[in-house]
């Protein structure tokens, strides 16, 4: 019993540490603000629907894979994750996807 007490605790903290990272908000907070919030390294500020507006056309996937990626633009610079390797594919999406709710 003691065992697969355990082990559920263990999987409820992997599980809640896996849903703070996805979360979209706190990614945004944690490691893209300093470019997005600031328009550093010529990036769209969250918000800025002007700025979002072709890169919200040119669809999701495309803006997923030069995030996670990176990306080298006429306008600027988008390193792969934000330059936080750290961080899961999941996460840089939901961060995506939340600068894109709020940039709409």
């Amino acid at each position: 019993m003691k065992k697969l007490i355990i082990a559920l605790s263990a999987a409820t903290l992997m599980g809640a540490a896996a849903s703070v990272q996805a979360n979209g908000e706190a990614t945004y907070k944690a490691a893209c603000f300093a470019c997005h919030g600031t328009g550093a390294a010529g990036a769209p500020k969250y918000g800025d629907k002007a700025a979002w507006k072709d890169r919200i056309a040119a669809g999701n996937e495309k803006m997923y894979s030069n995030s996670i990626k990176g990306f080298k633009g006429s306008k600027g610079v988008m390193p792969a994750k934000g330059g936080r390797a750290d961080l899961s594919d999941e996460a840089v999406k939901a961060a995506v996807d939340y600068m894109v709710a709020g940039s709409k």
